[in-house]
């Protein structure tokens, strides 16, 4: 890795970011330790209030295609997804120090990278369609399937006009301690 990478952050875009296992171990291999990574990453998803447009977990390697946080910068919520899936294996190292990020600023090239990471299983040979690989947002863009992770999405945008206006009062949820 270069010693003067530039990174390009808090610009509002979209970043594809790509981080491996320490040495490009398969320490993913196992599918409880890509549902662990699914589970730690929304965590982090909720607690740095960030949206993810597209992920795949794969044997030694991770892609995600996501928005800044708006409670951190996106190293800060990259550390602690790494941390939060580290911690709690019992391979050490677990991860290479650094990740990569390319910024996405067009929906052409937001298509692209979440048709690349989709067909990374397929191309590594692990499944014969998209579908068919359990740890990636595919099956969210296939038909809406909610899954493990929340995927910014149209789908999502539509369950949530359908679910109405958010409430602006306790009143409006029936709070018990509002009044009426």
């Amino acid at each position: 890795m270069p010693k003067l990478l530039i990174r390009y952050q808090e610009t509002g875009d979209l970043h594809f970011v790509t981080f491996s296992c320490y040495r490009r171990q398969p320490h993913l291999r196992r599918a409880s330790a890509k549902d662990l990574f699914e589970r730690s990453l929304e965590a982090m998803r909720l607690r740095y209030d960030f949206f993810l447009c597209g992920y795949v977990v794969m044997p030694e390697h991770v892609h995600l295609l996501i928005s800044e946080p708006r409670k951190a910068v996106l190293a800060k919520a990259l550390q602690a997804l790494k941390v939060s899936v580290a911690v709690q294996q019992h391979e050490r190292p677990f991860w290479q120090a650094r990740y990569y990020d390319f910024n996405v600023y067009t929906a052409r090239k937001r298509i692209e990278k979440l048709r690349y990471m989709h067909n990374n299983p397929v191309r590594r040979g692990l499944v014969a369609r998209p579908e068919d690989w359990p740890w990636s947002s595919f099956r969210h863009y296939l038909n809406g399937e909610s899954g493990t992770v929340e995927i910014e999405s149209p789908w999502t945008a539509m369950r949530r006009d359908r679910a109405g206006p958010l409430p602006t009062s306790l009143r409006d949820v029936g709070h018990p301690h509002s009044v009426s």
